[in-house]
């Protein structure tokens, strides 16, 4: 139990409260830090505060490596602008996507196929179709939706280097069951039976399919939306979009861009991505799961990167676009991109640090899960998880604090495996469920920047969306929990919930609010 208590929960909470009231993310974040270090020190903690940024920049590498990871996107993505690679792919997408159904669509689809890891995922997705976007005046909130909503659970749900890491805290869970090795599953085993319970995952992605199919909204993004099509503005007349090359970079001078200086480089991102993280979990007599699972995506997402930049030079260069200076320069405008981005992750990585310190996380945990049913453990759990990610900004350090706590709790109330996947799905699912609804969360941030969206104003939006499904996922677990119904059946019921929720509150809220349906072309 933290010594902290309840104090525990300050920081992170005044930090989200703070950004989501001012919609000042970077203030408010460091105010949260800073009230840790108040808290922790019981002085002015302003030494202490520091430390703990220090630390999320120095002390973990994963952390640096991310930092690097997005310094060369945004070098590759000022390159890509340079050689106007974006007007490009924008002018070949006009002549085939006439609507934004079919935009919607393509993005998600896109969304899905980039299931080994979300970061790129976003990059890639947010990039791609941003131009095409505004074109057809979708709102950039709910682009960042799209992209957001669908990252992160593909990612938990294929071999990616989400499951690289599910996998070692489901061997961390059973650690803590103290049952011999000889009577401990294989990890792989119960992440595959983890997976129709990791319903907010499946249904968040299912919901995506069902808004964007349907063109209708609620909530927030009913209004971001009313203002894109009547009025032609894709942000708030006061939102600051997270990244916009157009502003910082000026427009591209090529009378005449080719699409392979888009689609190469991006191509090069993924296929050297992919092959990273399969050389650096190779080993004598792995299986190819073996090199999946255990390969480094941290470093694969760098070296894919890396060769992403250094196609985009060769590309310069082969075309005549670019001399090396200029290109130089494009790299250092690039850097310049993520400056926002990188340094809210910097503060969020740091609330994170603020958290474990004061044992915010633990100090929930260990209050909810005691004395619980194994009918209401699995809501309880994906609640609890929930609430741990949304204030520590971070799906992993849910994952890392939920798992060896719920595990041993699953296994003592049942004394089955089913119901240790089970709470392995919800802590999955959890944890996806407070990224979606926090402002201090790394995917959060990272759908923001590459689709040029108000960092407050996609969390704003999204969250509707994210609690609906949560709703949904919360009321098919409690049936399962007394009916122990096919979690498949469930799913299914689940999608139907779904479409008649976004017909339902759609209609309502746009009577509500006064909003005639926009008539958009199909």
């Amino acid at each position: 139990m933290s010594e902290f208590g309840a104090v525990s929960l300050v920081p992170p909470l005044l930090a989200i409260v703070l950004a989501v009231v001012t919609r000042k993310a970077i203030l408010s974040l460091f105010l949260g830090v800073w009230s840790g270090g108040v808290i922790a020190t019981g002085s002015i903690g302003l030494g202490q505060t520091f430390t703990w940024i220090a630390a999320a920049i120095g002390e973990s590498t994963f952390h640096a490596k991310v930092m690097i990871f997005l310094l060369l996107l945004g070098s590759a993505v000022a390159m890509i602008w340079r050689l106007g690679g974006s007007y490009a792919v924008r002018d070949w997408t006009m002549e085939h996507i006439e609507t934004q159904r079919k935009a919607g669509l393509v993005a998600w689809l896109l969304g899905i196929v980039m299931f080994f890891d979300d970061y790129a995922n976003t990059a890639i997705v947010g990039s791609s179709v941003k131009d095409l976007s505004d074109h057809l005046q979708i709102s950039r909130e709910k682009l960042s939706y799209i992209v957001d909503s669908t990252a992160a659970p593909v990612s938990t749900l294929g071999i990616s280097s989400w499951v690289a890491y599910q996998l070692s805290m489901i061997e961390s869970g059973y650690e803590a069951t103290g049952l011999p090795a000889a009577e401990v599953p294989d990890a792989f085993d119960i992440f595959l039976q983890s997976i129709p319970f990791n319903m907010y995952a499946i249904l968040a992605i299912a919901m995506v399919g069902i808004v964007v199919l349907t063109q209708r909204d609620f909530g927030e993004m009913l209004a971001a939306e009313h203002r894109s099509a009547t009025t032609g503005k894709v942000t708030r007349e006061e939102g600051r979009p997270m990244q916009d090359v157009k502003a910082e970079l000026g427009q591209p001078e090529i009378g005449n861009p080719r699409l392979r200086s888009f689609f190469a480089p991006i191509g090069v991102l993924i296929a050297v991505t992919i092959g990273s993280a399969l050389y650096t979990g190779y080993a004598p007599d792995a299986t190819l799961r073996d090199m999946l699972t255990g390969g480094d995506y941290a470093m694969a997402l760098i070296f894919g990167s890396f060769a992403m930049v250094a196609t985009t030079y060769v590309l310069g260069f082969m075309d005549g676009h670019l001399t090396l200076s200029e290109s130089v320069d494009a790299t250092i405008d690039g850097f310049g991109l993520m400056l926002t981005a990188v340094t809210i992750l910097v503060l969020a990585w740091s609330i994170g640090n603020v958290a474990n310190a004061l044992g915010t996380g633990t100090y929930v945990a260990n209050i909810a899960v005691q004395s619980l049913s194994p009918t209401i453990l699995p809501v309880v759990v994906l609640v609890v998880t929930g609430f741990v990610a949304f204030a520590m900004g971070t799906a992993w350090g849910a994952m890392s604090i939920m798992t060896p706590i719920v595990v041993p709790v699953a296994w003592e109330l049942t004394g089955g495996h089913t119901m240790v996947a089970v709470v392995v799905a919800m802590v999955f699912s959890g944890s996806i469920f407070g990224d979606h609804t926090s402002p201090i969360s790394d995917t959060t941030v990272l759908s923001a920047t590459f689709t040029g969206a108000d960092l407050i104003d996609h969390v704003r939006t999204q969250i509707y969306y994210a609690v609906t499904v949560a709703l949904v996922a919360i009321g098919l677990m409690l049936v399962w929990g007394v009916t122990k119904v096919s979690p498949w059946l469930l799913l299914g019921v689940g999608v139907v919930v779904l479409v008649g929720l976004v017909y339902g509150l759609s209609a309502l809220d746009a009577s509500r609010r006064g909003i005639a349906p926009v008539q958009r072309p199909d």
